[in-house]
């Protein structure tokens, strides 16, 4: 079977159980802020496992990207090393909500592997939950009684805490799990060693291809464990190592789903794979890295130097280095595998295929700034080569400020220092990094308590889009969180008028009001796992109370008039630009607003003209807001609606219209463009290859804008005493400034030359050298360009300065070329002057100067330059 094959059966077989299939969440997260990257097929359903949403179906199956590269699941180090770990992944997944447990999970798992797939069963083993005394629980015996059904004791397995109990986070539903293990060797290898002594053990042809999660927990803050009001399912199968098993392999790169990229590095590079360990391990790194890069790219992030975009900065940065370092690759060229990657995948997931130009744009324009950044890398290395000799290691901190600042990787700093003769000094290195951790670490941690339960079992209900007041509220839950030192309180309503952080859209603020007049501020309201939380500093003090919910409603008005100016700006940029025209993300706030989308080049100014007027006519227009709150899919796409790319929808929509805008979109807007008054363009930049942003005002604050721009514009004409054309007298006088400015630059050096003749005319000898000493006050600048002419032209000589300038104390040391040749280094000499003066310098061997900050230090600094200048 192919592995398209194998995933379409895999699908219809739990269709034929009565599953939805569902379409894949997108790679990288949003509104969870546990989470950067999906990295487990369960993510998207998260919200129902904690009980916050009601499912729409009992019964889910789907195959899910995900990314492991940061946090708990991090498989980053070990990808191209072995032959089953991976960066991006596909999980083939089947979930029960409160329907069906144990027994058909185990079931339908046999069922599918051995009668449709028909994996030899003596190949199969099982490992089930032991139990866990210090959590109170036993062993999993439903779980073992079922697979005796299907497999002999002897290849059941116990397993401990660590690998059959399965834990969302440190809180959160969980519960034992069963996995199932392959054993791929050969008949003679499987006779000598039975597979049961090799499960967990990482051998590479024993491995775990299954992972049915039985979640009937939810462990609490303090760490015990209560029983979950509804059992469910949520099972995870390795669809690459499927592939492997199906397809007689012994490595998932050996699969269809790798061989075709692997081909194409193959042609691009030259090597051939499976002839050498080393460029067999960089093929493999650059298969597995360009999958996830180009998927998170068409999921929305962009590389970058935060957050999720560092990660795939340091996906990408890591799959280039593997390719300069063992293949040979000196210009980009994982740009020229993204089209692979699309034939390949773009069946499953045809926003690959749609996006294949943006993501081939971006990785190249990183690729060209990596591979700079790795010369700047090596030429920093040689200068701490040559800074070393002595000791030939190079400092751990040192190779920490490359791998920090400039991303340059240790392991090739160890390659180069290795194959210079050196060392690095990894105690040190790790120190440093260990530090960084726990810096990154103290910055982001939080502490959550339990949930205080109110209203067990309602439904929050959000009703902010006609509401920006509601009384007789109930409060469903509180719990404290505790970040950097500072306690916060997270509260939750059966319904509320406040907006949620999303869609780039910011959470409202305002406040709530008990019926007994206490009032508690909301600084900001944000969705985890499918609620909405209101972030307030204290609790009401008391919570069985009504209250009634007030949302800041000036600043709302801002934010809907911004948010409903992106969708005109859109529609704007694709009816004048061009339709392929996506947006890449927003922030939409109460001051001003950013939009993002693809397009490959700057917008001129007469486009960014047609743009405004465009999204003011529309303003003027006066379009009432349409909108669907409750549209399918199909409904949605016959009306036109846009939907971005990386948003995960569910079953049914909101359609938002104005006019020819239609789009899809859960966020706040304004009854009436009207209500927007005006739209102003601040600025249009690039942020990456292929992706321009455009930040702009609108309403009051617009008004602001352009009346700064007036005012500007009246001071101007004031200070050009009113002249009719404004524009011909700033010219005149850029002009005339040009011409004083190659005046005054003659008379600089004019008098630059005649500085330098008096100084050579002031030499004296001393020990045979030629010295020229001044101490009068002058400009920094100066002397140092009659420095260059007097470099120049001495022989045998010396000049030294020791001087004022503005109050401050300053030192100047020039050798000449035989000087320099003979030993002399005016960077080490002065600063050995410097120190009178209570300062620092350096420069070249050749020139070099000095500050500090005692002025009365000047003589004796003299004094130091004149003795190491005629000392042989």
């Amino acid at each position: 079977m192919t592995s398209k094959e194998i995933r379409q059966t895999f699908l219809d077989f739990f269709a034929s159980k009565g599953h939805t299939i569902v379409p894949s969440a997108p790679m990288v997260v949003k509104n969870d802020p546990t989470l950067m990257f999906t990295n487990a097929g369960m993510n998207q359903f998260k919200d129902i496992f904690l009980g916050n949403t009601t499912p729409k179906t009992k019964r889910a199956t789907d195959s899910q990207k995900c990314l492991r590269v940061s946090g708990k699941h991090n498989d980053l180090e070990e990808v191209g090393h072995d032959s089953y770990h991976h960066t991006m992944f596909e999980m083939l997944g089947n979930w029960s909500f409160g329907d069906y447990f144990k027994v058909e999970a185990i079931n339908w798992a046999w069922e599918l592997l051995t009668e449709v797939f028909k994996i030899d069963k003596e190949r199969l083993y099982a490992t089930v939950f032991e139990g866990d005394a210090e959590d109170g629980t036993s062993m999993d015996e439903e779980a073992k009684k079922t697979w005796l059904k299907h497999l002999p004791e002897d290849r059941i397995l116990l397993g401990n805490h660590h690998d059959n109990f399965w834990e969302m986070g440190d809180t959160g539903p969980c519960g034992p799990c069963s996995e199932i293990h392959v054993d791929l060797r050969s008949d003679k290898e499987r006779a000598e060693l039975p597979g049961r002594e090799l499960v967990n053990k990482s051998n590479p042809l024993v491995i775990e291809i299954w992972n049915l999660v039985f979640m009937q927990f939810n462990r609490k803050a303090d760490g015990s464990l209560e029983p979950l009001p509804n059992k469910n399912i949520d099972t995870g199968m390795g669809f690459e190592r499927l592939c492997m098993v199906l397809q007689g392999k012994q490595s998932n790169y050996d699969t269809d789903v790798f061989t075709g990229i692997i081909g194409k590095i193959e042609e691009l590079s030259g090597h051939e794979y499976h002839k050498n360990d080393k460029t067999d391990i960089a093929m493999r790194v650059i298969a597995d890295h360009i999958r996830a890069i180009s998927f998170s790219i068409a999921d929305g992030q962009l590389p970058s130097n935060v957050k999720a975009g560092y990660v795939i900065r340091r996906i990408l940065r890591r799959a280039v280095r593997f390719g300069y370092t063992f293949l040979g690759f000196n210009e980009p060229f994982l740009c020229k595998l993204v089209s692979q990657v699309a034939e390949d995948m773009g069946d499953a997931y045809p926003e690959i295929i749609k996006q294949q130009r943006l993501i081939e744009s971006v990785i190249k324009e990183e690729e060209v700034a990596f591979l700079r950044t790795l010369d700047r890398g090596i030429k920093m290395i040689d200068d701490y080569m040559k800074g070393n000799a002595g000791s030939k290691v190079i400092a751990g901190k040192d190779a920490f400020v490359l791998y920090d600042t400039y991303g340059f990787p240790i392991d090739l700093t160890e390659l180069i220092a290795t194959e210079n003769g050196y060392t690095v000094d990894l105690e040190e290195f790790n120190s440093e990094l260990k530090k960084q951790k726990e810096r990154a670490r103290n910055a982001t941690s939080n502490e959550f308590g339990d949930w205080t339960i109110y209203g067990r079992g309602e439904q929050e209900q959000f009703l902010g889009y006609d509401y920006t007041e509601l009384e007789g509220v109930n409060l469903l839950k509180q719990r404290t969180v505790k970040s950097k030192n500072k306690v916060m309180y997270q509260l939750v309503f059966d319904r509320t008028p406040f907006y949620a952080e999303m869609g780039g859209e910011v959470g409202d603020t305002g406040y709530i009001l008990s019926e007994g007049g206490e009032k508690i501020a909301i600084l900001n309201t944000i969705k985890e796992n499918n609620l909405t939380i209101h972030l307030a500093e204290k609790i009401p003090a008391d919570c069985t109370q009504v209250f009634t919910l007030h949302v800041d409603e000036g600043r709302r008005l801002k934010i809907t008039n911004n948010h409903s100016a992106t969708h005109l700006l859109d529609h704007a940029l694709r009816e004048i630009v061009g339709t392929h025209v996506e947006q890449k993300g927003s922030y939409v706030g109460p001051d001003y607003f950013r939009f993002d989308f693809s397009h490959f080049a700057k917008l001129t100014d007469e486009q960014l003209r047609q743009v405004e007027n465009s999204v003011n006519q529309q303003i003027r227009a006066n379009y009432p807001l349409e909108e669907n709150r409750s549209a399918t899919m199909d409904e949605a796409k016959a009306m036109g609606a846009i939907a971005l790319f990386g948003e995960k929808y569910g079953d049914r929509v909101r359609v938002v219209k104005f006019g020819n805008s239609i789009e899809l979109c859960g966020g706040c807007h304004v009854k009436a463009t009207g209500q927007i008054g005006l739209f102003k363009i601040l600025s249009e930049s690039a942020i990456a290859a292929g992706v321009r942003r455009i930040e702009a005002v609108t309403g009051e604050t617009a008004e602001n804008y352009v009346q700064g721009l007036e005012d500007s514009l009246r001071l101007a004409k004031s200070l050009f005493n009113n002249v009719p054309d404004l524009e011909a007298a700033i010219r005149k006088t850029l002009d005339e400034n040009t011409e004083y400015k190659k005046e005054l630059e003659e008379a600089a050096r004019q008098k630059t030359a005649e500085l330098a003749d008096e100084l050579i005319n002031n030499a004296k000898e001393i020990n045979g050298v030629s010295v020229i000493k001044f101490e009068i006050s002058l400009d920094p600048t100066m002397v140092r360009n009659a420095s260059f002419i007097l470099q120049k032209k001495l022989h045998n000589s010396v000049l030294a300065g020791a001087y004022r300038f503005d109050g401050k104390p300053c030192l100047i040391l020039v050798y000449s070329d035989d000087m320099v040749a003979a030993g002399h280094n005016a960077s080490k000499d002065i600063r050995e002057a410097a120190k009178f003066i209570m300062g620092g310098g350096g420069g070249q061997p050749a020139i070099a100067t000095a500050g500090g900050k005692n002025a009365e230090g000047l003589q004796e600094a003299m004094e130091k330059l004149i003795e190491l200048a005629t000392t042989k």
